[in-house]
């Protein structure tokens, strides 16, 4: 059976912005504060790299409840027993990784269009991380900026759930939970900040008024 997982906060570590304290202390202050997914993305650190860092993590994060996804590195994913791993459109199909996975890890799939969106195959893929809603420069090879009247469109056409990705931070929290999605995931608004506790706290607090305004707002229909 896969685990469970929130999207509320993703966080996606970047080894140059997180270089101050390092992407595992980055990581822990970020959970203590309400991140509740940590992604490691390490384009140009190899597997041997990337399965250090990710044991590391894996044992900062142990009992947080947070869940640890590891970018496109299946060798590396499965080495460190993480929760699950990130593909984009670029990497492996959804089915190969989940046949190298296994049934019991989480898979995530990057989409920039709506079509793209309405192919995951939820037996397969477990969340979408839509988008970008903005430019980034933490992702140089990024498609062409959706916005949020983009995001929704491709979130709508989701047989899974989403997470909102591209340049977000905490004012734009509203705007792309309107939009359907479950959750931001970030990079510099935690990565290199000066206290990524507190920068993930707000992330957290604005997701929750959110969570709760819709549940109030259903209550009231």
């Amino acid at each position: 059976m896969r685990p469970t997982f929130d999207l509320a906060v993703y966080l996606v570590l970047d080894p140059g912005l997180c270089a101050g304290i390092g992407m595992v202390e980055t990581a822990r202050r970020a959970v203590a504060g309400g991140a509740t997914m940590v992604q490691l993305r390490d384009k140009d650190g190899g597997t041997a790299r990337m399965i250090e860092t990710g044991r590391a993590l894996k044992t900062a994060l142990a009992g947080t409840g947070a869940r640890l996804i590891v970018n496109d590195d299946v060798a590396a994913a499965v080495e460190i027993g993480a929760d699950g791993i990130h593909i984009g459109q670029g990497d492996m199909k959804a089915t190969e990784a989940r046949r190298l996975i296994g049934p019991d890890a989480i898979l995530g799939l990057t989409v920039e269009t709506p079509e793209l969106a309405a192919q995951a195959d939820p037996m397969l893929v477990d969340y979408i991380g839509a988008g970008p809603v903005f430019a980034t420069p933490t992702k140089l090879d990024h498609k062409t900026p959706v916005g949020f009247d983009g995001l929704a469109t491709q979130i709508a056409a989701s047989p899974v759930p989403a997470v909102a990705i591209g340049g977000l931070k905490a004012p734009h929290v509203a705007a792309a939970l309107a939009a359907g999605a479950l959750g931001v995931a970030v990079v510099s608004a935690i990565c290199g900040q000066p206290d990524p506790e507190q920068a993930a706290r707000i992330l957290r607090q604005e997701v929750n008024a959110c969570r709760r305004m819709s549940s109030d707002s259903s209550v009231r229909v």
